[in-house]
């Protein structure tokens, strides 16, 4: 069953996740622990202060979240929540998937089966080309190709996907054209296909988006196509992060004398299913495309009646929890072990130590101390 948002809800979804210090894990955290994301807002300076934070969290305001809201609607933008029909099914089901996407173009599309296409950037034109005949064969096929917007294979897979349907994730804001040279087929995407991106309006991609933003390319889409990339691209971080969400991974096998074959000939070796053409993918994808997606696991948890940890057992807890921490990633669940403290306690605990900015959560319920 799909949640219908409220204006107010969808509202204090997007003030929660803008909030200092709470990314997309920490935000479904909260969202266990008070139900609501205005609840979780209430909640978040007192966290913050008993997480040992001295200084007042900034928490994105109302007005802040508003004019956000307005001018996505003047450029012909929305924001998405993930408990929404509209956010993209399988990337609805990845631990991190964004709370909030914003959207620009035909949003229907977000619902469609997707592969993504991805590469170099200094692609060969022979590259190029294959990329954009696999991709209108996907199309044709009636699959949604998926890239990043950047230059080189993903410029050529979303050209020659425009009639069928294309998506492009950014790694800045929604209304950010990147590359500037992408700006005529960046308007054909907001006109013909969708563009959608989990920062705020304005924000200028810098390197630490570029991994998040691959993780929302391999989330949504069943499968990813790699057609050139150097052993160090964000190609190959694009297609790891696949592998560990449970999707396909087909690379181009290429020259061993060009080093932009090779990460492909490296992820062939590794597994991935050589690709000669779209017939591969479809191949192998027959099983997924002819069986419905499971039903969606939805995070809303209004009705959700929680018992939190009294003061004296967190205060007896949190110099035992923040013990067991290191910078290198731990799992929650081996510090409930170690500790011998009950998870609802260990949990609070790591919330308040996160939005404090000492700790730092990771995929596969891991969290490292930054202090």
């Amino acid at each position: 069953m799909t949640h219908l948002f409220s204006d107010t809800e969808k509202l204090a979804w997007l003030r929660l996740i803008r909030s200092e210090n709470v990314g997309p894990i920490t935000f479904y955290r909260l969202l266990e622990q008070f139900g609501t994301a205005s609840k979780a807002l209430d909640a978040l300076p007192e966290l913050a202060r008993k997480g040992g934070r001295k200084k007042k969290i900034a928490i994105c305001s109302k007005s802040d979240a508003e004019r956000e809201m307005t001018e996505l609607a003047e450029i012909g933008a929305e924001v998405i929540v993930r408990d929404e029909d509209s956010y993209p099914p399988l990337l609805s089901h990845v631990e991190d998937a964004p709370p909030v996407l914003c959207a620009r173009g035909h949003t229907h599309l977000l619902k469609k089966k997707a592969v993504a296409i991805v590469g170099a950037r200094n692609a060969t034109s022979n590259g190029c080309k294959f990329a954009g005949q696999i991709a209108r064969d996907l199309g044709e096929g009636g699959l949604l190709v998926v890239s990043g917007l950047a230059r080189g294979v993903d410029g050529a897979a979303h050209a020659a996907a425009l009639e069928s349907g294309t998506v492009g994730v950014q790694g800045g804001g929604v209304d950010v054209i990147y590359p500037r040279e992408n700006a005529s087929l960046y308007k054909e995407m907001t006109l013909r296909g969708c563009v959608i991106a989990e920062p705020k309006l304005g924000t200028k991609p810098q390197a630490r988006h570029f991994p998040r933003r691959n993780r929302i390319i391999s989330g949504m889409c069943r499968a990813i196509v790699v057609v050139e990339a150097s052993p160090r691209s964000g190609s190959l971080i694009t297609a790891r992060m696949a592998l560990e969400q449970g999707r396909e991974v087909f690379a181009v096998p290429g020259s061993p004398l060009d080093p932009r074959a090779a990460g492909t000939n490296g992820l062939i070796r590794e597994g991935a299913h050589l690709l000669e053409n779209a017939q591969n993918i479809f191949y192998e994808l027959e099983s997924l495309k002819n069986t419905p997606l499971n039903e969606r696991k939805y995070q809303y948890f209004q009705d959700v009646k929680t018992t939190l940890p009294g003061e004296k057992e967190l205060t007896e807890a949190r110099k035992v929890i923040v013990e067991s921490l290191s910078i290198s990633p731990v799992c929650v669940d081996e510090i409930i072990r170690q500790c011998q403290i009950s998870a609802s306690v260990v949990q609070t605990v790591l919330l308040e130590l996160e939005l404090a900015g000492h700790v730092e959560r990771h995929p596969g319920n891991m969290v490292s101390s930054i202090i």
